[in-house]
């Protein structure tokens, strides 16, 4: 298989995934702006998308990936599929239980992430609407783990459109009838995410189907028992304890950070929330597919006690994330404002909000490296079922976060761009102290070259930088707001010559781009 070409699909569809979450931000955006109902959307949607992320696709897919991986490579299909039933018996169960206690619980949870929010109850009715996504989520994360171990990637990678066209109808369609029925318009949003969960579930039905991966889910009391006996649930639940604890690290960071934003002021939760979505682009394009792509080939050189190999996927993944990574945070950096611009500055959505998401999406770029670099240095310890290490930095990480909460926000008055900050510095260390424990257990050595490599990245990036920064200050783009096809026109053109410039400076001073089409 080739890895650079399974990459590139997944990054072309999570593309497409990306540009129509990013339309549905801008309908949101245009149709809501940044203030209190706003706010009280983006946190009511982050606790089912929090608890998601922690047990769906963190601590179950990395505990249950290089298990299954494994299993398959060491004891067949028959055998492997046992384990897929069982643990999807479980795991039903259990998000059956979560789904009724987060719907009745959903005033305490609002309270714990965003206990300042000036639409307090509204967010409670939200997050009641949207908290079974979790449900549906989670058995995405399970049929996904099915499909990349099979070596099937583009369903997977193509299924978050759904949710985006799901809430894309929501703004388009349900907003003006429910104003018309007295229904605050928002509401839609939340239904919209619903469907969106449900279609996403639906759709990777066909795929499983194809594979014969389809599980067999017990729903009988005595089919629950056999399956929670099983000795792949078994170590499926021993490898999520410690990948838990790992993953929540970021969660709750993620979680004290939305408390403190709902305290800095109405309009910073949604800020941040701009910002991110744009931060969602590099991250998801590269970080996400390297992620889906090498933690299958990592576990199973992992069973066949191939250092080689293992090392030298490590290699691969990381010179992408330099190659890649690096020119994605400068143009964060010099160009944060016509970006955002050019996609938000319209509706209710003011050029206040436009420089107060700006400073937020430059505090996320100054550790977009880390960030995107994370995604493939933690898969090189869970592919060895080695979660205790990512999480004993992870604990270190969070403790260094509120730290630099507490400097930028508390001390220097920087408000939520302080708290982006906070999460950029400390995703450069984490990825810092990942690569150090690859190094210093012998998991990864660097392959010869990295030294010009590295000079022909920087080089290039400056020139790419330059050109960004001249574009960012020789127009003003706020002033082109009624123009917005002129405004299109400038940001494409400033964006694909600054992508030329810099491929066509590494092109020239020797790069060979042949060599990232790395096979399995």
């Amino acid at each position: 298989m080739n890895l650079l070409r399974a990459a590139s699909t997944i990054s072309l569809l999570t593309l497409a995934s990306r540009i129509t979450g990013l339309f549905s931000q801008v309908l949101q955006a245009s149709l809501f702006g940044a203030g209190a109902w706003m706010d009280a959307y983006t946190v009511a949607f982050r606790i089912p998308n929090l608890l998601r992320r922690l047990f769906a696709e963190g601590a179950f897919s990395q505990a249950f990936v290089p298990i299954l991986a494994q299993t398959r490579e060491r004891e067949g299909d028959a055998v492997t599929r046992a384990l897929i039933d069982a643990v999807a018996t479980v795991l039903f169960w259990a998000l059956l239980v979560t789904c009724v206690i987060g719907v009745v619980a959903a005033p305490v949870l609002v309270w714990l992430m965003g206990s300042g929010l000036a639409r307090f109850d509204a967010a409670v009715v939200m997050t009641r609407i949207m908290f079974p996504y979790i449900g549906f989520m989670s058995l995405v994360a399970l049929s996904a783990g099915i499909l990349n171990t099979w070596k099937r990637f583009a369903v997977p990678a193509a299924t978050p459109v759904l949710l985006n066209l799901a809430v894309i109808a929501a703004a388009w369609w349900l907003v003006p009838r429910f104003r018309a029925w007295g229904v605050e318009p928002i509401y839609a949003m939340a239904v919209g995410v619903m469907l969106g969960g449900m279609l996403q579930l639906g759709v990777q039905v066909p795929a499983l189907l194809r594979i014969g991966g389809l599980p067999q889910i017990g729903l009988r009391w005595s089919a629950l028992r056999a399956a929670w006996q099983h000795p792949g649930v078994s170590r499926v639940l021993r490898q999520m304890g410690p990948a838990l604890l790992g993953v929540s690290v970021a969660q709750v960071s993620l979680f004290i950070n939305t408390q403190i934003a709902t305290h800095v002021g109405v309009g910073a939760v949604s800020w941040l929330q701009y910002a991110d979505r744009l931060m969602e682009f590099p991250t998801a394009l590269l970080g996400v597919a390297l992620g889906v792509v090498l933690v299958p080939q990592l576990s199973a050189a992992q069973a066949r006690g191939d250092r080689s190999a293992y090392s030298g996927h490590l290699d691969w993944g990381l010179r992408l994330v330099v190659m890649l990574a690096l020119p994605c945070a400068v143009a964060l950096l010099v160009f944060p404002l016509p970006m955002l611009a050019v996609l938000f500055h319209h509706g209710a959505f003011g050029a206040n909000d436009v420089h107060q998401s700006m400073t937020a999406l430059m505090g996320y770029g100054v550790g977009l490296l880390g960030i995107i670099a994370v995604k493939v240095l933690a898969p090189g310890f869970y592919a060895r079922q080695d979660v205790r290490t990512p999480v004993k930095i992870a604990v270190a990480v969070l403790v260094l976060t509120q730290v630099l909460n507490f400097v930028f926000v508390r001390y220097m008055a920087l408000g939520h761009a302080g708290l982006a900050l906070s999460i950029g510095l400390a995703a450069l260390v984490n990825a810092a102290w990942l690569f150090i424990g690859l190094r210093r257990a012998g998991s990864y050595t660097p392959l010869p070259g990295w030294g010009l490599f590295a000079l022909r990245v920087v080089l290039a990036t400056v020139l790419l930088g330059g050109l960004l920064a001249w574009s960012a200050h020789a127009i003003d783009w706020l002033a082109l707001r009624d123009h917005p096809w002129q405004r299109v026109g400038w940001l494409v053109a400033s964006l694909v010559g600054a992508a030329l410039l810099y491929f066509g400076a590494l092109i020239a001073s020797g790069l060979k781009l042949r060599q990232f089409m790395r096979h399995s």
